[in-house]
């Protein structure tokens, strides 16, 4: 009978990708250096100790609590770093961070590895539940201050790639009539987090099984974007797991999954920036244009990484491992997004000439209204009179007091015309470089009670992040003026200003460009019950100093609460 069939649970390998800055030779002093390998053993250290002090809330499927904490606390588990592509240099455009290498943890798992008898009491179901609790684990320690320079790829989940070495019944041979009859037990192993429900179609249980990589009776292999299922029977294992599956097959995924991510920030990072280029606040061209220059660069690192793995297509001659390479490629959709981030690169271009034309315009106007007096004297031809007037002086003859009186007026006229145009040509470049720097207020929101006012972010740049309230100045407005809109727009409080901290201006503090915050300490006039989040904040609410220590804000933002005193 097909529900007869159980595939007996041998070991699994899961990978994550990330971004590490590994040294210092960046701009960015600020961002952590990270050393894998050690980074690697910390992980492993808190997920034994997150794994073996499993809580209740802890666990999304309360149903299967008791087999999950089962699990927990019966796991084997090594974590280790694998660079993949080094002098790779990536700057976030979330945030102010800059990294140097692109690459995945890997870690080494096995449940029951002192009781194999229990690990026929593992079903595809429970495989998932374990990697979703480790991946919210990451996604805290990612924003630990110390670890600045780890970059995850929360957005996807944990790849799974389980392993069988048994079966029961035993030695199925794997043809065609096989799979299709044991199709749907096959097909839970081959999509781990696609739910196990019964309803499921016959047709989707064809999908799971498509593609089977193997090209032995004894092996089932498949690759999915998420998970991975291997079978081996249990002599061609021990024969050939290690020394050829992990080569050939477990490897190169996580390879070209890093890719995907690297890929695929690249792309979100030209979203960003080509919503920079169509807003009055982001008119920094020369650092937008500084940052494509980075992306380009990284694409062409990126290409030539494929470049290698096409080559490989087109001289290995080991049939299998071609064969995954080239689903990998296409499971992971690589072709797909690189045609997507090559289209982007040319639309941001277009953007970029645009934005271009417009601001020599703006600078051609305002160099022809600054130099109107300029260009009136020089058109009416008062200095080619002057010139005619002291040369008429300059033959009335030496110690004449006329000739004298007149040259003397003269020259000062023609020195104040001088003085004047190189005036209106600093002042011109003053007044360019002025409007090229964005003015912003940052609150820091008291409560008397050793607990300040803070935000999460709703859009990038350091979108997710906790920040003061504030945001940019509108033409017209003074600071303390933006200052209290900005809060009572994202915090809907009303605050007094106690006193101005300071001026922060350093450079590369904002992501956006060149952006100069004033900050203001303040204190909450009416209650702090009408606290509630606006337009520009998922949250708002209140924060102990203490709570912040460990917490990365966005910005310069920690460093502002430092000034004020917390």
């Amino acid at each position: 009978m097909v529900e007869n069939l159980q595939f007996i649970y041998k070991e699994e390998y899961w990978f994550i990708s990330a971004f590490l800055k590994t040294s210092n030779r960046s701009d960015d002093k600020k961002t952590s250096v990270i050393n894998g390998l050690k980074k690697s053993k910390e992980i492993e250290e808190l997920l034994r100790k997150k794994l073996n002090t499993l809580k209740d809330n802890d666990i999304f499927r309360k149903d299967l609590k008791d087999e999950i904490l089962e699990l927990a606390r019966n796991i084997s588990l090594s974590c280790s770093w694998k660079a993949y592509m080094t002098n790779f240099p990536y700057n976030d455009e979330n945030s102010e961070r800059s990294y140097d290498t692109l690459g995945f943890f890997q870690f080494d798992v096995e449940y029951y590895k002192n009781d194999p008898n229990k690990k026929q009491s593992i079903r595809p179901i429970l495989i998932q539940q374990i990697p979703y609790i480790v991946l919210n684990e990451l996604k805290s320690f990612a924003n630990r201050e110390e670890n600045k320079g780890i970059l995850f790829d929360t957005e996807s989940p944990i790849y799974v790639f389980v392993t069988s070495d048994k079966t029961t019944p035993a030695e199925i041979s794997w043809n065609p009539q096989n799979i299709d009859k044991y199709k749907k037990v096959i097909s839970y192993w081959t999509e781990v987090y696609s739910g196990q429900w019964e309803d499921y179609s016959v047709t989707l249980y064809d999908k799971r099984t498509e593609n089977n990589l193997s090209n032995r009776l004894s092996e089932l292999h498949f690759i999915r974007r998420n998970s991975g299922f291997i079978y081996m029977a249990e002599q061609n294992y021990i024969d050939f797991f290690e020394s050829y599956m992990k080569k050939w097959v477990l490897d190169p995924t996580p390879k070209i999954r890093a890719v995907l991510f690297a890929f695929r920030t690249i792309n979100e990072s030209l979203d960003l920036l080509f919503l920079k280029t169509n807003s009055d606040v982001f008119m920094n061209l020369e650092t937008i244009e500084k940052k494509i220059k980075n992306l380009r660069l990284l694409r062409g690192l990126i290409q030539t990484q494929l470049s290698a793995i096409y080559n490989e297509l087109d001289y290995n001659r080991r049939q299998h491992y071609t064969s995954v390479l080239n689903h990998l490629i296409q499971e992971f959709g690589l072709k797909n997004i690189e045609t997507r981030v090559n289209e982007k690169f040319t639309t941001i271009y277009d953007a970029m000439e645009e934005l271009y034309l417009k601001k020599n315009e703006e600078n051609q106007k305002r160099t022809e209204k600054g130099l109107n007096l300029l260009n009136l004297l020089f058109g009416a031809g008062v200095l080619a009179d002057l010139v005619g007037v002291l040369m008429i002086a300059l033959t009335w003859g030496e110690g004449n007091p006329g000739a004298i009186a007149l040259n003397a007026i003269v020259g000062v006229f023609i020195i104040a015309i001088l003085v004047a145009t190189i005036a209106v040509n600093v002042r011109l470049k003053f007044k360019i470089k002025e409007e090229n720097i964005g003015k912003t207020v940052d609150a820091v929101i008291e409560d008397g009670k050793g607990n300040v006012v803070l935000i999460k972010r709703k859009y990038p740049p350091f979108k997710d992040y906790l920040a003061l309230p504030g945001g940019f100045i509108e033409k017209g407005e003074t600071p303390q003026k933006a200052l209290l809109r900005e809060v009572k727009e994202e915090t809907n409080l009303t605050v007094r200003i106690v006193e101005k901290i300071g001026l922060y201006d350093d450079e590369g503090r904002d992501p956006r460009g060149i952006v100069h915050s004033t900050a203001f300490k303040c204190k909450i006039v009416g209650e702090v019950s009408d606290m509630k989040s606006g337009d520009d904040s998922q949250q708002v609410g209140l924060y102990s100093i203490n709570q912040l220590k460990n917490k990365n804000l966005a910005f310069d933002h920690k460093k502002i609460l430092k000034d004020a005193g917390l």
